[in-house]
Order: structure tokens, then sequence, then C-alpha cells
């Protein structure tokens, strides 16, 4: 796609779903540091995510996370986010902060452990149901540090039938995505290390299973790109958890370690038809923000992930298609590093300011004295955060 115009749709159009874990104080798993006006309770938080979406405009979705995320009335915070121009976007299960779940959740080999953790997820599910959100995310630290811990292809069996306990409690325009993740906690072996495990599971469930992609979550070298266009091609990607890694899962700011990666699989995303609506690939953030603000790092996430889209959505997709039909190595790659070192900045300054928004959305927030107004007002209770 290289008319502007249609560029510009796109750009307008894009939602980028942002984490409301990303608006308390997290850390490193020695020391969670504290800000000024962090957050309190889930309504501080989505008033937070309201000031991203307020600067960038593409950032209507939260994702709730449960327990962090738990409140009495899902009905009354479903109407907080209405009321500031937003919705609920997926429920995230934590099945890795109980004493119990040591030896893992779903996969743990006593099955009063395995009810507990089914129980939450399906807990999750009713939330969904009270919130209006669409999609129930996974992830389980599940694993195992030594050899002969336990019976590797018996934590698959027992990991395939909670998944489809949780599955059958679906509705109908619910579905479940599963994430996967290399390693850690888990060190000799993870019960969803890759996304051909998750795959795997979410192909045997049905249409309502698909796989998120943690860009922070492969080996070192991973073509995660390959991995889209493949989940793409199968109709199976879900949904992205956007975030940078210089060595492991870092949830850095997404685009701060490798935009050349980012753009990478924003190019297999946009031509594979991932942008589409009725594809339904929900692009949401997973990040922590241990040692900058939070709602500016959030702020430029969401704008780094608009850039990677822009300059994927200015591939001369008729020059690439020629280049590579004549086998033409250096053309091909020419044609994505023309656009890869293009200057989309003024292209989404123009995109902003046609949706009124101001130009630069980063310094439009530092310059409102939102930062200094919630540092000053959220004196008093307990900050929301995940410890450590």
């Amino acid at each position: 796609m290289s008319d502007v115009s249609a560029v510009k749709a796109a750009l307008k159009s894009q939602v980028i779903e942002t984490p409301s874990w990303g608006y308390g104080n997290s850390g490193t798993r020695f020391k969670v540091f504290a800000q000024p006006g962090v957050p309190r309770d889930p309504f501080e938080k989505l008033a937070d995510a309201a000031q991203v979406n307020a600067y960038t405009g593409v950032a209507p979705k939260v994702s709730l996370h449960i327990p962090w995320d738990r409140v009495e009335d899902y009905a009354a915070l479903t109407r907080h986010a209405e009321e500031l121009g937003l919705r609920i976007g997926a429920i995230n299960s934590n099945v890795f902060q109980d004493d119990d779940f040591k030896l893992g959740s779903v996969t743990h080999p006593d099955p009063k452990v395995r009810r507990k953790a089914v129980d939450h997820l399906l807990e999750c599910v009713d939330i969904m149901d009270a919130t209006g959100s669409p999609d129930l995310k996974l992830w389980f630290s599940d694993g195992t540090n030594y050899p002969g811990q336990d019976d590797i292809a018996g934590r698959q069996d027992r990991l395939a039938e909670a998944l489809g306990e949780v599955y059958a409690r679906l509705g109908d325009d619910q579905r479940m995505l599963l994430e996967y993740k290399l390693f850690e906690p888990a060190f000799y072996t993870t019960d969803v290390p890759d996304w051909g495990t998750a795959y795997a599971h979410c192909l045997k469930l049905g249409p309502k299973a698909q796989v998120v992609v943690d860009t922070g979550h492969h080996a070192p070298g991973t073509n995660i790109e390959f991995i889209v266009a493949f989940l793409l091609r199968e109709g199976k990607l879900g949904a992205f958890d956007f975030n940078s890694r210089f060595y492991a899962d870092d949830d850095l700011m997404a685009g701060a370690a490798d935009p050349f990666q980012l753009f990478r699989i924003m190019h297999e995303v946009a031509k594979n038809g991932g942008l589409k609506t009725e594809t339904n690939v929900n692009f949401m953030l997973d990040q922590c923000h241990n040692i900058e603000a939070k709602i500016p790092a959030v702020i430029r996430s969401v704008t780094n992930v608009q850039e990677a889209t822009a300059k994927a959505l200015l591939i001369d997709a008729e020059a690439l298609a020629e280049a590579q039909r004549c086998g033409d190595v250096l053309a091909s790659n020419g044609v994505l590093m023309d656009a890869f070192n293009t200057d989309v900045r003024p292209l989404l300054a123009e995109v902003r300011e046609e949706l009124g928004l101001a130009a630069d959305p980063f310094a439009a927030y530092l310059a409102s004295g939102n930062q200094e107004r919630i540092a000053a007002d959220r004196v008093g209770g307990e900050q929301a955060g995940w410890g450590a």
C-alpha cells in the first residue's frame, strides 16, 4: 500500500490496547520502584489509560488483569470506562502468584490445585460476561526445573483438559488467546514454551482459540515475522503482546530495542490482512515501566507501534512483488529498506491533526500538567503494583 490517503485511513482506524498493569508500580525480581501519582485502584488505572487515548487517538481499549484489577462491581467499572471513552479489552488471568501454584497451576500433579486454577479461569470468563470483554488471555508459568520432576506428556494432557473445560464455557462472541513463553520461571521445561505448542492446542480446541505472540518470549535470533505470517495464513493469530527485549522477557517499550524488527512484523501483518477488522487481531501492549513515568512511556510505545505500522503501509507492494518474481534479492530488500528509512513522523502528525489531536502526543501530554496533578492528588492509599 503506497497511496497516502489509504495509508492515512488505515492509521486512523488502528486500535492499540494498553495494559492496566502498565500504569502501576513494577520492577525487577529484586525491587519494585514506587512512583508519585501511580493509580491506587482499577478506576484510576482507567483514568490514566484515558489520557493515553486522548493524546494518541488510537488506544480506546484497556486490558484488565485478575486479581490485580478485581472489583466488587464490574458493571460500575465498565460504566466508568465508557464515560472515559474507553472499553474493556482482554481479561488476563493470573495463575502464577499463589503459593499453591509452585509446581504448576492447570498442569499441577495435584487435582485439587488444578481445580483451583481452572476455577480462576472460569471466574475470568464471568468477568468477561460482566464487562463485555471479548477475549480471555491465558499465560501459564507452569513447567519444571529438573529432569524427572514430572511427566512431560502428562502435563500436556492436564493442560489440554483444562483448556477444553474453559473453552466450553466461552460465549459465542468470546475467544481464548493462548500465550507462550520460552522459559521463566520454569527452566527445564515450560508447558507452553513456543508458538507450535500454543498452535497445536488451539487447533484442537477450535475456532475460538487463537495464539498470542509476545515479542519478548522467544529465543535469541527467532524470526518472529515468520511466526506472524504463518499464524495469519492459518487464521490463528489472535493477538500481540508488544514490548521490546535485549536479552529475555524485558518488557521494555515497544520498538525501543529493535524498531526494525517491529517494522518487519508489521509488514507481515499488513501484507497478510492482519490490519483488517474482520481478521480480528488484537494489538496489545504488555509492558512494565519500572524506571520511567507510566503514562508518557505508554504514549511513546503507542507512537512507536504507529510509526512501524506507517512504514509497513508505505512499502511499494507492486515493486516488491516484481522484484521477488524476478529473483532480484537486492531490489527486494531495497524496497523494504526504503520504507523503513522513511521518516513517517510528518505523516503521523498530519493524521493526528486531521483527527483534531496534537501533532506530537508525547510533548502535548507533558505540557498538559496532568503528570503533576496526579502526583499531587493521589496521596495516600495503596498504590497499584504487582509486588516482588
